[in-house]
């Protein structure tokens, strides 16, 4: 039987470079903090033109984990960073808005996460935390919020929970997936009928939260995080 060969796979000369970073970060050689040549003399050293390697550069600060400074002087050039926080948010955002995924899955998602972020706030989390998040709860009961204001400060008080947990990946992944249906859920909240009562409602359940964070009874605060998340987000997926 004669062999069925089939075509060979070509990478882009950026995809090149990108590997040829990503095995550097793997083997430690690049850490974070650390600057990469100038331009003009690492595309010698890896053999591509200064454009490819301006695309690779490109990508890699897409995805959070470089940072370009343009001109000249002491901070000019390329130095790697760890900034996941935007760049999944922002990768996302774009995924459910292609419908990749559906309402349902971050809605699943936001419940694991969160669940997991309040049980373990309620066993690490210490008092600054706590009280940056009590700032928050404040400030979103402050007669007079708008919604946009609202919502921005309920995304901050569910990532600061997750941040206290002690867990940076969940405090990264429950921000990302926060993200990622913000504008949904900002329209939702300017839909409603009575904004002001809605406000008071949804803040009570934060109120309640962070007692029972504080309290340390996580169980109960997973649990009223999971019926927090449902009863609103939820009206999302039915409506």
């Amino acid at each position: 039987m004669p062999v069925e060969w089939q075509p060979v796979r070509q990478s882009r000369t950026h995809e090149l470079v990108l590997q040829s970073i990503e095995e550097r970060v793997l083997a430690g050689e690049l850490k974070a903090g650390d600057r990469l040549p100038p331009e003009r003399e690492l595309a010698p050293v890896l053999g591509v033109s200064r454009s490819a390697l301006r695309e690779a550069l490109r990508v890699l600060e897409t995805i959070g984990v470089l940072v370009a400074q343009a001109g000249r002087g002491p901070d000019a050039g390329a130095r790697i960073v760890r900034n996941p926080d935007d760049a999944l948010g922002r990768l996302l955002r774009l995924h459910f808005a292609l419908g990749s995924y559906g309402l349902e899955d971050v809605l699943e998602a936001r419940v694991v996460l969160e669940r997991s972020s309040f049980e373990a706030a309620a066993r690490h989390a210490s008092a600054e935390d706590l009280d940056e998040a009590a700032a928050l709860v404040a400030a979103m009961g402050e007669p007079g919020v708008d919604v946009p204001e609202f919502n921005d400060l309920d995304t901050r008080f569910h990532v600061q929970i997750a941040r206290s947990s002690g867990n940076q990946l969940t405090s990264t992944l429950t921000s990302a997936v926060r993200e990622s249906v913000r504008p949904l859920i900002l329209r939702a909240l300017e839909a409603t009928e009575d904004w002001p009562a809605t406000a008071a409602a949804l803040n009570a359940e934060h109120t309640e939260l962070l007692r029972l964070v504080r309290a340390g009874e996580g169980g109960r605060a997973a649990d009223l995080a999971e019926k927090h998340i449902r009863g609103f987000h939820g009206t999302l997926v039915n409506g």
